[in-house]
């Protein structure tokens, strides 16, 4: 099953690769490395989820907000590459949760976005991670993605 079948089954499709909210690429490649820019929840260039997870969010609402940034992720590397043929697999991700005091879920809130690459990705879904607690991000989004992947 390809990536975008695999999105559809799950009721979801790729869209537009969002666009830098500052002067930087995206995507840039060094070898056979994608180095992927911080990606957020954003839908038509608007933040969905914002706010602190444990505060204005649930656990379950930043699972959300991860999946949302998971598939930007997924929208940029389709733009850069014209595809999912040439991706080897996904490195690392690391996510950066927007966290009220107290709260110590942030590796759950991650699941959202490994699950997503799980089901769509297949065996090119294996990947280090490392969850961060933030205060406040640019946007005041609740989940940022940060992922780089390798290539054939």
């Amino acid at each position: 099953m390809s990536v975008i079948e695999a999105l559809a089954a799950r009721g979801l499709a790729l869209p537009a690769p969002p666009r830098p909210l500052g002067r930087y690429t995206a995507v840039s490649q060094a070898g056979n490395l994608l180095y992927i820019s911080g990606q957020l929840p954003l839908r038509e260039g608007k933040v969905v989820y914002q706010g602190q997870v444990g505060r204005e969010l649930t656990v379950a609402q930043g699972r959300e907000a991860a999946e949302l940034a998971a598939l930007n992720v997924l929208a940029q590397i389709d733009a850069h590459l014209g595809g999912f043929d040439r991706l080897d697999h996904l490195v690392r991700v690391d996510g950066y949760i927007a966290s009220a005091p107290g709260m110590f879920e942030q590796p759950a809130v991650l699941d959202g976005a490994s699950e997503l690459f799980a089901d769509v990705l297949g065996d090119k879904a294996g990947h280090a991670r490392a969850a961060f607690s933030q205060a406040q991000q640019p946007g005041n989004a609740a989940v940022i993605l940060v992922v780089v992947a390798a290539l054939r």
